[in-house]
């Protein structure tokens, strides 16, 4: 036995050429190889194939590179001819050992593969080259045919830069070779491919399976092998066919029941149901698992349609009774502690009673000694009187001091304990806990609050001991000569405005249309853009810009911003949570918010949706006080609204207002716009700000004080007249006042408070008579001048001016000066999905409706688009894209 070991490896050794002489890449002549080491040298020929990538990887990044990361581990996962070589031994031993010599090199495998980005890869042929032009047409340049290189010439496979000279020995492809027209090499067929022998059809005169003909009136030139490979559209004949896997690039096997082979498959892909899938089957039956998925999706989203609402529901009644409760234990925690008040001045009051009487009576007594029964009868009683008032001293000193042993005087509810409570309170997390807290302090700020509006001893003792007033930052706002004007168009909104806003007050802006009342809002919240503002903006005394306290300053706009699918209270709690402290407890948020519903008067609506077009919910002035709710609940230093009081009747404007000066005793900063505001209503403002058209003050200060400021100026308010309505017409030209023209008012305003007066209109300050005359000439003046063309160029440039400053307004960011730290972008994120998805489960029923039209009709067009490997399902995809996108529109 080894001696024939022995023997076989020397035959095989003597059968080895000198390979190991020859440089990297360079293949070996086989030609005169034993069959003994076919397998050796096999293997040495797939090693130098498998690193050929490396010659035009970058032409393939180039193309191909949004497909195509690694092209060398694609190049070399789409060769792997590892488990099955057996397609080139017998290449080798059907080629007599010139397989090397017919091997496309580098060069010329990028010389094919560019023909495909040429015309947009349109291309059916290859460009002119070395051995195939037209001065040289051998029999290896026809398709499925190759040629051997010429002799005594060197081929390295790694050159990627010259085309060997391949024009010898033309003979038909080998079979797992694909041999294109134009070339006269061969190149491997990839895995998933198949590549036999092609065989000549007699009635078509075409190579089968292939698309291509024997050059005519060669008869020696018979079928070859494959002619090309490309993608799977032009080029679908040399994959392996649906129904079959090719386990090698020469095998083809039929797929075995109970599994499935697509196009190019290399293995047979088991089925979900064995007896769904028959023999050759090309993808498996999933209609009934499409069936069941649909009925599934059905079920699912006729649930959602049903049961939708009750989580929110089940959710909110909870919230409410456990809401409730704490508000009823809270009044009569209240209620037992004024009872309990009550019972201890009667306790005392009866006691001082008694100890009078007795003090009285003792008073009488008869110093005889001899009246014994006089004595006696006064003995009797004062030991009675003794003892009752010691038993009353006793059960107050008792009650006093242990007040949790006397039953109906708990005093855990009284007012030192809640207090105890309260500091505990801002540590509980449980729903009661909080609104036991939340409804505790409430009650007991209504109690103090009625104690000092009537005006009581004991309310105002109390008000000073118990209720500490909640202060915040304060912002004091003092403005000299403001003025803003259009960049555009050098039109002035407002001019020469000076003046001061308090903190503690509310201020009302009136004034005629186009007098710039929303504009000197927008100043002083500083939000103009567009505008170049002159004159100086002071807060608290300082030039600092306003949007660095932008975090304490709320700004309630004209139009409603209230979410309509979200309830009142869930509008108030989101915006509460994302705008105050971070680090403030939730206890104390939930008190923000419970305050601002009570003072708003929302607690009967406080769980009803707001409501949108498509569905009807609170009234309109209910959704104009959660409006003004959601910049209240961020406790702000200043609060500006524009038109709050808008389509509200009397009662509502009232009340709201109440609630406005409730926060200005907290030291808030209140400015807002009022159009035609009741006499009852216009009272309730501590200071008036009002313009003329042109953005011109003509009075600034105290409410009080506006009705004289006029009537020293010659104007008298009629009986039984509205004094701001009057100014109004007055201001609007509706009312002219004897003695007094309208456009003298802003001038007078100015000289009596000694502020600054405009250089155009200085010259008017010696004949106020002629001023409005002046004025009237300019204002027609630079009318006339001014074409329709170039106002409508200046609205323009204002409107570009204006987008680009709010763009440039929203991206700046200014050093924050409200010392509070608000929640981070994850945290509000977070608050964001929360809020989505209340509104998502409250549509839950059109939604559902939407997505079951979606799968209804994503079953009736699967049934028209089938999935094939040609296109991938392409027009499936562009069918779903429309359907999403009418479902969308709809």
């Amino acid at each position: 036995m080894p001696a024939i070991f022995h023997l076989a490896a020397a035959i095989l050794l003597c059968s080895i050429p000198a390979i190991w002489c020859l440089d990297e890449g360079v293949v070996p002549d086989l030609r005169n190889t034993s069959p003994a080491a076919l397998p050796y040298f096999t293997k040495v020929f797939y090693d130098r194939f498998a690193n050929l990538s490396e010659g035009f990887a970058v032409e393939i990044s180039q193309h191909l590179g949004f497909c195509i990361k690694d092209p060398n581990k694609e190049w070399n996962g789409a060769f792997n001819f590892s488990n099955d070589l057996g397609f080139v031994s017998d290449c080798i031993a059907d080629t007599n050992g010139d397989l090397t010599q017919r091997i496309c090199t580098a060069a010329e495998i990028k010389f094919y593969f560019n023909s495909f980005f040429f015309n947009g890869g349109k291309n059916n042929f290859l460009r002119p080259n070395r051995n195939c032009n037209t001065s040289s047409w051998v029999s290896g340049c026809e398709p499925g045919w190759a040629c051997g290189v010429v002799e005594d010439q060197n081929v390295s496979l790694e050159d990627s830069v010259n085309i060997p000279s391949r024009t010898q020995n033309c003979r038909p492809c080998c079979e797992g070779f694909f041999c294109p027209r134009g070339i006269t090499c061969m190149i491997p067929c990839p895995l998933g491919a198949y590549c036999p022998r092609a065989n000549l059809n007699a009635s078509t005169g075409v190579c089968d399976p292939y698309n291509y003909q024997p050059p005519p009136g060669q008869t020696n030139h018979s079928c070859g092998g494959a002619d090309r490979w490309a993608d799977v559209g032009s080029s679908s004949e040399i994959f392996c066919p649906p129904g079959y896997f090719c386990p090698s690039t020469i095998r083809k096997v039929s797929c075995s029941s109970g599994y499935y082979c697509r196009m190019g498959s290399m293995s047979e892909k088991r089925c979900f149901r064995k007896n769904s899938c028959k023999p050759n089957s090309v993808n498996q039956n999933i209609t009934l698992f499409g069936v069941l998925l649909m009925v599934a999706m059905s079920l699912v989203l006729l649930i959602i349609y049903s049961f939708s609402g009750q989580f929110l529901t089940i959710r909110e009644r909870r919230e409410a009774k456990s809401r409730e409760a704490a508000a009823r234990i809270a009044r009569e925690t209240v209620q037992a502690r004024e009872r309990w008040k009550a019972a201890k001045a009667l306790a005392k009051k009866h006691a001082h009673g008694l100890s009078q009487t007795f003090r009285r009576k003792a008073s009488l007594k008869i110093s005889d000694q001899n009246a014994s029964d006089v004595s006696l009868k006064h003995s009797k009683p004062s030991t009675s009187m003794n003892e009752e008032l010691i038993n009353v001293a006793q059960m107050m000193h008792s009650i006093e001091d242990y007040p949790e042993s006397s039953e109906g005087f708990n005093m855990h509810i009284g007012e030192t304990n809640l207090k105890n409570d309260t500091t505990k309170g801002k540590q509980m997390q449980t729903r009661s806990q909080i609104f036991k807290y939340v409804y505790g302090q409430i009650e007991k700020e209504k109690a103090m609050q009625q104690n000092t509006n009537n005006l009581t001893f004991s309310g105002v003792v109390a008000l000073a001991t118990d209720i500490k007033i909640r202060t915040r930052p304060v912002i004091e706002i003092t403005f000299k000569n403001l003025t803003l004007t259009l960049k555009g168009s050098r039109k002035q909104l407002l001019k020469n405005i000076t003046g001061k806003l308090m903190p503690g007050r509310v201020a009302a802006v009136m004034g005629p249309s186009g007098a710039g009342k929303t504009t000197f809002l927008s100043a002083l919240a500083g939000r103009t853009t567009g505008c170049d503002v002159s004159g100086s903006v002071l807060i608290n005394g300082k030039a600092e810009p306003m949007r660095s306290y932008k975090k304490i300053i709320g700004f309630v706009p004209q139009d409603d911003i209230v979410h309509g699918n979200l309830t009142v209270e869930e509008n108030l709690w989101f915006s509460a949570r994302c705008r105050l402290s971070a680090d403030m407890p939730k206890a104390d948020k939930v008190l923000v918010v419970e305050r601002v519903i009570e003072s708003l008067g929302l607690q009967s609506v406080r769980d009803c949706l707001v409501g949108t077009v498509e569905k009807r919910g609170i009234s309109g002035g209910q959704r104009k006080r959660v409006n003004v709710g959601l910049e209240m609940v961020m406790e702000p230093s200043l609060l500006i609204l524009d038109e709050p009081t808008s389509g509200l009747d009397s009662a509502s404007s009232q009340l709201l207002l109440r609630a406005l000066r409730r926060e200005a005793l907290e030291g808030v900063n209140i400015c807002m716009v009022v159009h035609q505001p009741s006499y009852t209503l216009f009272k309730m403002f501590d200071d008036l700000v009002l313009l003329a058209k042109g953005g011109l003050v003509v009075y600034l200060g105290a409410v009080k004080k506006v009705e004289d400021y006029f009537y020293g100026l010659g104007i008298d308010v009629p009986e039984r007249v509205n004094p701001p309505d009057y100014f109004i017409d007055i201001l609007e030209g509706i009312v002219k006042p004897p003695g007094i023209k309208v456009r003298e008012l802003p001038l007078r305003w100015m000289l009596s408070n000694g502020n600054d007066v405009p250089p155009d209109m200085q010259q008017s300050l010696s004949t106020l008579d002629m001023l409005g005359k002046d004025w009237e000439a300019k204002d027609s003046g630079g009318s006339s001048e001014q074409s329709a063309a170039g106002e409508v160029w200046d609205s323009i440039k204002d409107e570009f001016q204006l987008r680009r400053e709010h763009l440039e307004h929203n991206l700046s960011k200014a050093k924050d000066l409200s010392s509070r730290s608000t929640p981070g972008i994850l945290q509000q994120y977070r608050y964001f999905l929360g809020r989505v998805g209340k509104q998502r489960l409250r549509e839950a029923r059109i939604q559902g409706i939407d997505f079951l039209i979606l799968g209804l009709a994503g079953v009736c067009l699967g049934t028209l688009a089938k999935v094939s490997d040609e296109s991938f399902g392409a027009s499936g995809y562009t069918y779903t894209i429309i359907a999403v996108c009418i479902l969308a529109c709809g």
